[in-house]
């Protein structure tokens, strides 16, 4: 008869065979992005363009220059103004971020960096105000990205929307310290919750600066929750309103609780404007494979970005909140996940553009490629718990290099966690 201590050690075990045996597939996929993409290269290609972004961040700086920040928690906000060279439409697929094979990059065919300086926090604002007093009605774009997301993925990301959207904008990049590993979620989530006073702060600074017209915030995924949070706060300091300025806040799958999503948006009544609230619209996807996982990891009901916009509850909740949706189910692309279509659809992204450029309402549910943002994780600190998180992630990385990136070194340091596990249990 098999002893409860046996029992314990035997299952560990198993699930570290499933990990290895998925492990193969994954390490014998070809390898991923290169990392250190951001050191400047000298010129650019012709027919290429620039997007010259102010780049905001709790991150700590890395020890590699030309990845510039990393993972970790840095005790105070830092700033950058990176300038992105896209290849020439010729030499890409709108939608698509074009990363080195190898490094440097070639900027006719790959997202190069032409600028990448750190800064501080007045000549952020110096700089910044440059940029804004070239672009129509003073427009500023905020983007929040989602979870597992290293510094790099988020530049060449918001480059990306930028510059397919069309959108007229000064390019403000909000990145908190995501550490770009498919198991760190439960990290993640701690890191955006560390982050939300500074994009609150972020958006109060860019909100009282003259130079600025109004405001709009793209968020993804994970970076929802931020963003939701700050907003809430800044709510709740001003008597239920939101900096006038702000005027469309764009929430792309968030992977937020329903439930929590009410009691958040519930403290935001209107705009400094009166009689003129800010334009929410909400990007949905009742395919999304990726909050699938996320709602039986948190045991919700369901998550904010793969409700049926349709029933109800939601369909009034929603329409009292003045909240638009665009509703992206059922459409197939090469994204497995479902869920980042708002990026590389070019008809979303230029939806995108035009919302923030004309205040148009987006109503268009077409979608297209996902941006690999994967939103897979087992959320749980245990081996046992992370060993199965693993065994999830496999079939993911073999179609995500961000995942590939990470997957190796997760699988090398589970064997002692999984011996401590199972020594832990006798």
């Amino acid at each position: 008869m098999m002893r409860t201590h046996d029992v314990d050690r035997a299952a560990p075990s198993r699930l570290r065979l499933a990990v290895i045996g998925a492990a193969a597939l994954v390490l014998a996929s070809c390898a991923g992005n290169p990392r250190g993409v951001l050191a400047p290269v000298e010129q650019t290609a012709p027919g290429a363009t620039r997007v010259d972004m102010l780049v905001a961040t709790t991150r700590d700086k890395a020890a590699n220059p030309a990845e510039m920040f990393a993972g970790e928690r840095a005790p105070k906000s830092a700033f950058a103004d990176i300038v992105v060279s896209i290849p020439p439409a010729s030499a890409r697929t709108t939608g698509e971020v074009q990363w080195p094979r190898r490094l440097p990059g070639n900027p006719a065919t790959d997202f190069v960096a032409l600028r990448a300086d750190f800064i501080d926090q007045d000549e952020a604002l110096r700089r910044f105000r440059r940029v804004v007093s070239k672009t129509p009605q003073r427009s500023v774009l905020v983007f929040v990205h989602g979870y597992n997301n290293r510094f790099e993925d988020a530049v060449f990301r918001f480059a990306q929307i930028v510059n397919d959207s069309g959108a007229k904008v000064a390019p403000v990049l909000f990145t908190w310290p995501s550490r770009g590993s498919l198991l760190a979620y439960g990290y993640d989530r701690e890191s955006a919750n560390f982050s939300r006073d500074a994009l609150e702060n972020l958006l109060t600074e860019l909100a009282r600066d003259k130079s600025v017209g109004e405001i709009s915030i793209l968020a993804h995924s994970m970076g929802n929750w931020v963003t939701v949070e700050a907003l809430r706060q800044m709510a709740i300091r001003n008597n239920g309103r939101l900096a006038p300025k702000i005027t469309n806040v764009m929430l792309a799958a968030p992977d937020i609780d329903i439930d929590v999503f009410g009691t958040q948006v519930s403290q935001i009544r209107q705009t400094g404007r009166p009689g003129k609230p800010a334009n929410f619209v909400l990007f949905t996807s009742r395919d999304d494979r990726a909050l699938a996982v996320s709602r039986r990891v948190w045991g919700s009901t369901v998550r904010l970005g793969a409700i049926d916009p349709e029933a109800e509850p939601f369909k009034s909740d929603l329409r009292r909140r003045n909240v638009t949706v665009v509703d992206m189910t059922g459409v197939r692309t090469a994204d497995r996940l479902n869920h980042g279509t708002f990026a590389e659809s070019p008809e979303v992204v230029q939806l995108i553009g035009m919302r923030v450029a004309g205040g148009q309402t987006l109503t268009d549910s077409r979608a297209g490629l996902g941006d690999h943002i994967i939103q897979i994780t087992s959320g749980a600190a245990a081996s046992v718990g992370t060993a199965a998180g693993l065994v999830l992630a496999a079939p993911v990385a073999v179609i995500d290099p961000n995942t590939r990136n990470n997957f190796g070194g997760q699988v090398e340091g589970l064997g002692g966690s999984l011996s401590d596990t199972a020594h832990g249990v006798r």
